[in-house]
């Protein structure tokens, strides 16, 4: 086995952890006015403080404050814009493990004029989580492209002819939000960017396609608005890629071969990749062998969509299948989400958070022993 060299993380979370019900509580209250801004950021804070702690105690080497301010992990942009309307967004369609699982969902705002910032959300995030941890922090923010997840063909085309304006305008934003972040003293920036990894999907491709999105320039003009966010010299970019969580439910099933080669060679300004491979739908490791071999790759291996822990010697016997395909020195451990990228039910309790989180620690102390 490879030793780990001192500093390097091979342990790491995704974003999101469960949200308290107090704080859930809180944020309704908040909403209704019954709680003063101070009082819900007490709560708030207290929130974000056990996150954080969490996360240390579970072992791991990197952390982050859980997205707790967030309603959803693209709130950096969704809820700190101006340009959203109280309009229903396209539906999109979502999958479980039964029939009965089957949904569909919308957002309840839409994209319905130019987008400009409004306010930051992410640096009061860092700002906190940098005062807190102990462990070096790291700050998710949501690809540019997900906001077609707020697109309506019906209102937000008077706002922008073409999709790709918005997402331009978008990665804009998240430029200089990064430029911002930077400059508070943040190193690592993380981009999520499910709609990536769904266009392994073909049924995923044509809901694209009927919404006036074109999949395909989704993996050429769209990778490269994307590669452009990450961009701030002395920042350390990571790009996470699955196939959706929400609720436990997913929208897209297949491989990284059909995406790996636009996506791994295109996105050249990212350091470090993370790759949701918990189960069948995520395909085999041989699409590792497309990624530069200069990056760091983090394998998605424990589920965030199902309560059973992970066996140990599982976990480990795919680390080794997938360093036949890149070089282990150059893997570390992950859950393949976040724990909570919304509010609302999720299938883990607080209890089964925990013990993923420190399986992904111990398993990662295992397969990389200092």
């Amino acid at each position: 086995m490879s030793r780990m060299s001192p500093g390097v993380a091979r342990a790491e979370p995704v974003g999101s952890l469960l949200r308290p019900a107090k704080l859930l509580e809180a944020r309704r209250d908040h909403e209704d006015g019954k709680l003063t801004p101070a009082e819900f950021k007490r709560i708030e804070d207290a929130a974000v403080d056990r996150a954080i702690s969490l996360q240390q105690s579970a072992g791991l080497d990197v952390v982050t404050d859980g997205e707790q301010r967030r309603s959803h992990f693209t709130s950096p942009l969704s809820d700190a814009v101006e340009g959203m309307g109280d309009i229903a967004a396209d539906r999109i369609e979502w999958h479980g493990s039964a029939a009965a699982d089957e949904m569909a969902y919308a957002h309840r705002r839409a994209v319905t004029g130019r987008l400009r910032q409004a306010r930051s959300l992410a640096q009061e995030e860092f700002v906190y989580l940098r005062a807190r941890a102990t462990k070096p922090a790291k700050l998710t923010l949501p690809s540019p492209l997900m906001m077609q997840t707020f697109w309506s063909q019906e209102h937000s085309t008077a706002a922008y002819r073409d999709p790709f304006e918005m997402f331009a305008d978008a990665a804009a934003l998240l430029s200089e939000e990064i430029a911002q972040l930077a400059a508070l003293g943040c190193g690592y920036v993380q981009i999520d960017a499910p709609e990536l990894a769904t266009l392994v999907d073909e049924s995923v491709r044509a809901g694209f396609s009927a919404r006036g999105i074109d999949p395909d320039r989704l993996l050429g003009d769209g990778v490269d608005i994307l590669n452009d966010v990450a961009a701030t010299p002395g920042v350390r970019h990571a790009l996470h890629l699955c196939r959706g969580n929400r609720d436990g439910h997913w929208m897209a099933a297949g491989g990284y071969e059909k995406i790996s080669k636009q996506v791994f060679r295109r996105a050249t300004r990212f350091d470090a990749f993370f790759l949701e491979y918990d189960d069948e739908r995520s395909g085999g490791f041989e699409p590792l062998a497309d990624l530069p071999k200069d990056r760091f790759v983090f394998l998605g291996l424990v589920s965030t969509k199902r309560p059973q822990l992970e066996r140990p010697d599982q976990l480990l016997s795919q680390i080794e299948e997938a360093a036949r395909f890149y070089p282990r020195d150059q893997l570390g451990l992950s859950p393949q989400c976040g724990f909570s990228s919304a509010i609302g039910s999720y299938p883990l309790d607080a209890v089964q958070q925990q013990r993923k989180l420190r399986l992904v620690s111990d398993v990662a102390r295992l397969a990389w022993p200092v």
